[in-house]
Formats: structure tokens, C-alpha cells, sequence
């Protein structure tokens, strides 16, 4: 007897830095290795209600991640109508399209634990039960799309469930991102072609989990989340930005001198963050896996590659 065909996961934003993650967690012994992995084309521009409708038409998918975003925070205020277009208007394109191809399946939407704002420390970890306070463009479109679903659920009957991540790291993240800029430095100093990392605030601290985890945490999700629920995703490890730099300088052999650079300073409304996953892993039995030392190798390795 022939095994039954692996589920499609049509996944949004398959190109960015998670995507590929969930292409590789569908390969052969991944968290997602019972679903054939469908990626939105590269080319399509989830803007385009058109578009969006024809490639749902045709993949047919029995779930759906939903990663597609304009994801950098500094560029929503730059640009917040672009923003809103595509997390806003690109998420309401999609739910259509599924309605219209009678979607019978899951959709995961990928928001942000950004949306909690400014929390005081006295009120850390975050978890599912504070109430979002937004403080960017970027935020507020996140908190706008996460209603549209649960709308889409509690009038169309969908099945949606939202995901919340706290800060995600690991190798292939965009250079503009902090780990991964101050891994190219490192490699550069391993390399003798420089002696001094040039930092900006890193006495803040953040919750970081490999990405790895986090698509996991997705699979987990798809798997034993419960239609409507909203789900933080975080170590609830409280990690300094210095300290997670002193071990990648450690991984790499080299003790650089420091120089704040003002240029790369910016007011940090938050100095303090951590998250509470205690709800995904009571639904789901979630919990990350991937030790800390082990990213941040990876990271490393990552920026040898590209530097």
C-alpha cells in the first residue's frame, strides 16, 4: 500500500530568513517532515489580490503559514503605508483568496511580540494575558492582522491560530540585524583585518531563540494549537546583548576592544525583555531545545560564509 501524499503547507514569505528554515523542517526528518512545503513565488507581491487568489487556487493547501511581512521596525516609520499594504492589506488578500478556494484548513499567522510596547520590569515575562500597547507602525499593523484572523474565525469559521515570537536569531538573518552585524565584526577581527568591534547599546537585554526553535514552535502549533488561541513564543531566558557577544568573541578566539559607535545608538524605550511561552507548551508541549552556544556557533559560521 502506498503511503498517503504529505499535507501542502503553502508558506508566505517563504524567502526570508524563516522561510528557509521551514523548507529545511520539511525535509526528511524535520519538525515538519509530514508536509510537502508550497512557497508563495518569490516574485509575488502579496499586495496583489489577484495574484495571491491564483497561487491558493493552485496549490490547494490543507494548512498555511502565514510568515509574509515588511519586518524591519526603523523602515515602518520611514514607510508606514507600504507597512500597513502589505501586513495589513497582504493578510486580508489571503484570507480571501482561502475563503474563495474554501479553505478547510489551518492558517498560522506569524505576529510579533513587538506589539506588547513598552513593558514595565516589574511586570516581566510577558505573557498571552497583557494587553498589546504598540509603539511603531510595524506593531500596530501586526495587532490590525492578528484581529483580522481572529475576525475571520469568529464570523467565517476559520481555523487560525497567532503566534507571537520574541526576538529570533540564528544563521542566514539579515546583517541589519544585531547578532549577525556584530558576527561579521568578530570575523573580521579572527581574520586580523581589524582589532575594534564598534557596538552600540548592548547593556540591553532581549528573550532570543533560534529560529530553529521557533519553527518548532509553528510545527507545534499546526499540530495541537487550539483554533483562536494566541501563542507567545520565547526562551524565557533574559539574554545582555554584551554577554551574547563576549561568547561569540570566546567561539571565535579573539578578545576585541569595544567602541560605542553614537551612530548606532538609538533611545531604547526597553532595556529589559523576556517572554512566557507557558501557554504553547502546556497546549502543545513545546519547549526550545537548541542550547544558546550552539546559535551563536552558527551565527558565527554564517557571517564566515558571507564575509
Amino acid at each position: 500500500m502506498s503511503a498517503a501524499p504529505a499535507r501542502r503547507l503553502l508558506v508566505t514569505g517563504a524567502g526570508g530568513f524563516v522561510g528557509g528554515h521551514v523548507e529545511a523542517a520539511c525535509g526528511d526528518g524535520g519538525v515538519l517532515a509530514d508536509w510537502s512545503f508550497r512557497a508563495v513565488p518569490s516574485g509575488l507581491d502579496i499586495r496583489d489580490a489577484k495574484a495571491v487568489a491564483e497561487i491558493v487556487a493552485q496549490v490547494r493547501p490543507d494548512a498555511v503559514l502565514h510568515l509574509a511581512a515588511q519586518s524591519f521596525v526603523p523602515r515602518s516609520f520611514e514607510q508606514p503605508q507600504e507597512t500597513f499594504d502589505i501586513n495589513l492589506g497582504g493578510t486580508l488578500n489571503l484570507l480571501l483568496a482561502l475563503r474563495d478556494a474554501s479553505f478547510a484548513g489551518r492558517l498560522v499567522y506569524v505576529s510579533s511580540g513587538d506589539v506588547y510596547g513598552k513593558v514595565p520590569e516589574s511586570e516581566l515575562p510577558v505573557n498571552e494575558r497583557r494587553q498589546p500597547e504598540p509603539r511603531s507602525p510595524y506593531a500596530v499593523s501586526k495587532i490590525a492582522a492578528e484581529q483580522l484572523c481572529m475576525q475571520w474565525v469568529r464570523t467565517e469559521g476559520l481555523d487560525a491560530v497567532i503566534a507571537r515570537p520574541f526576538n529570533h536569531i540564528g544563521p542566514g538573518q539579515d546583517a541589519r540585524f544585531v547578532l549577525p552585524a556584530l558576527a561579521r565584526q568578530i570575523v573580521a577581527v579572527e581574520r586580523g583585518e581589524r582589532g575594534t568591534i564598534e557596538v552600540g547599546d548592548i547593556d540591553t537585554t532581549r528573550d532570543f531563540t533560534d529560529v530553529r526553535d521557533i519553527v518548532a514552535a509553528y510545527a507545534a502549533m499546526l499540530r495541537d494549537g487550539q483554533t483562536g488561541a494566541t501563542y507567545c513564543v520565547a526562551s524565557g531566558r533574559e539574554r545582555r546583548i554584551r554577554d551574547l557577544l563576549g561568547v561569540m568573541a570566546g567561539l571565535a578566539g579573539v578578545n576585541p576592544d569595544l567602541h560605542q559607535d553614537p551612530s548606532r545608538l538609538r533611545p531604547a524605550e526597553q532595556r529589559r525583555m523576556v517572554g512566557d511561552s507557558a501557554l504553547l507548551s502546556a497546549h502543545t508541549g513545546w519547549m526550545p531545545s537548541i542550547t544558546l552556544e550552539t546559535t551563536l556557533h552558527d551565527i558565527l559560521n554564517d557571517a564566515r560564509n558571507h564575509s
